[in-house]
């Protein structure tokens, strides 16, 4: 049971508890959030999967809300981490939370009662518990992606409605300021009805070489980058525009992380790992677990409970995900996207652009490793990191300031965890996503992986069955009139 990148670091959660703590108000894209009130009772929780991401909701329970929250359940395959998940709790100065084993996941139900079930798990094993939670009656909040098959997202769709239970996704994207803000633009109609979107995901060779290291290397546990990447960005966009998919065609491949590659790079083969690979001084792929304090404690010290390797060789022919992929959605209200994600690129972020009756939306996001390059030899560019910018028709076009935050995320895990831990608020965009959400922005990704296998296009409607419209704020109506572009006199060319 693992993470995804970006967990809360140690400084981070150490700094964002004294803000809790000091009630502190924070000041995010201009909008003012008063600290929180503590809530009468303490919420209970328990938790399955202790792996590296399930450390951002421990740390937010034992303080950032640990005025009303407990964590009482933690449940994982490896003993090893279920006792440091207990350290944790006692240095965080906060009762331990009882244990159980991967097996035991029922009774832990039974015997901590918890007022909602937490799912951190390996994104193949997600829906296993989503589904037994909700059967004995418990609400349920899951890292995304929701499931990795259509199949599975059939039997939490079917048990969600059956047992009218709560099933809340984790989409932090949402709740980044620069996205939200966006949301904003759209919603406004600065650029009219939004016809077309492009939209371009790029992955370097730290971050994207790590998903070909981990258990996401193998499509029957994290669905390929398709679904454990790509559900946010399927997300976004559905929320953006307020609109579901209705149709999918993709293509994919895995052309960079393989055995033919590290031959090119001077390797003599592919290994198994890197903590004993005899060419690892050679490899710039290495990834070094000793030399990692975090790294060390939660996996390598772990092994010898579960065998479970987090260095595997990047470049191993096991390996059944895709590197490069291609996607273009058309959506019910007659938009098309076409997407992309890279895993092996020079820089890390993304290009978003909105094509509307009124103008065109560019949206530039770069991350802040790959900022960190060192731009000082003779003709380097450095990138623009972050940019909003308005096209109108026939006129001149402007900059919008970009919202910002602090944390993880682009500052969107604060806000996202404030929202799922934190007491209601109102919210014009509702961010909040449910397993209708959910399950759209997974079968995109679901429809590409089919897309890849056969060469033709899937509808969504013929993956999963009694799939309601999630709740999106309102678009506007596209029959709404528009202003007619003023005249300009250029030469036809």
């Amino acid at each position: 049971m693992d993470h995804k990148r970006d967990l809360l670091t140690r400084r981070q959660f150490h700094q964002l508890s004294a803000q809790a703590g000091a009630g502190v108000i924070l000041s995010v894209g201009g909008l003012t959030l008063p600290a929180r009130a503590a809530p009468a009772s303490k919420r209970r929780y328990a938790m399955v999967g202790v792996g590296h991401r399930s450390y951002l909701y421990q740390a937010a329970i034992h303080s950032t809300f640990g005025a009303g929250s407990e964590l009482v359940g933690l449940c994982d395959t490896n003993p090893g981490r279920l006792k440091l998940g207990q350290r944790f709790a006692a240095q965080s100065g906060r009762p331990e939370p009882r244990v159980f084993g991967a097996t035991e996941f029922d009774q832990m139900l039974a015997q901590t009662r918890p007022d909602l079930v937490i799912v951190t798990t390996v994104d193949g094993f997600h829906h296993e518990y989503i589904c037994r939670a909700m059967q004995q009656g418990y609400d349920v909040l899951t890292e995304k992606p929701m499931t990795t098959n259509a199949e599975y997202c059939q039997a939490i769709v079917d048990t969600a409605i059956r047992t009218k239970r709560r099933c809340r996704v984790a989409f932090n994207y949402r709740y980044t300021p620069v996205r939200t803000q966006i949301k904003e633009i759209l919603m406004s109609g600065t650029i009219g009805d939004v016809l077309s979107v492009d939209f371009h995901w790029m992955l370097d060779t730290f971050h994207g070489a790590d998903y070909f290291r981990r258990w996401h290397s193998q499509k029957k546990l994290s669905g390929g980058l398709m679904i454990h990447k790509a559900t946010h960005h399927f997300d976004l966009v559905n929320w953006w525009l307020s609109a579901v998919p209705v149709s999918v065609t993709a293509a994919g491949k895995r052309h960079f992380y393989t055995p033919a590659m590290a031959k090119r790079f001077g390797l003599k083969s592919h290994h198994q790992r890197c903590h004993t690979c005899p060419e690892k001084t050679a490899c710039a792929f290495e990834l070094a677990l000793g030399r990692d304090e975090h790294l060390r404690t939660l996996y390598l010290d772990q092994e010898k409970f579960d065998g479970y390797y987090r260095d595997r060789c990047v470049f191993r022919p096991d390996i059944d995900i895709e590197d490069t992929m291609n996607v273009v959605v058309t959506y019910h209200q007659g938009t098309t996207l076409c997407y992309s994600v890279n895993a092996f690129n020079a820089w890390e972020g993304y290009l978003v652009v909105f094509n509307g009756t009124k103008g065109r939306l560019e949206h530039k996001y770069e991350e802040a490793v790959s900022l960190a390059a060192d731009t000082s030899a003779p003709g380097a560019v450095k990138g623009e990191g972050i940019y909003l910018r308005v096209y109108p028709f026939r006129k001149p076009a402007y900059q919008i300031a970009p919202a910002r935050g602090t944390g993880g995320h682009g500052g969107g895990d604060p806000l996202m965890l404030g929202d799922l831990l934190g007491p209601p608020r109102p919210d014009r965009h509702l961010r909040a996503a449910d397993y209708r959400a959910g399950a759209y922005s997974m079968l995109v990704g679901a429809a590409a992986n089919r897309c890849f296998e056969t060469g033709q296009v899937v509808k969504i409607a013929d993956l999963v069955q009694r799939l309601n419209y999630p709740d999106y704020p309102r678009a506007q109506p596209s029959t709404t009139s528009l202003p007619m572009p003023p005249k300009v006199s250029r030469p036809i060319t």
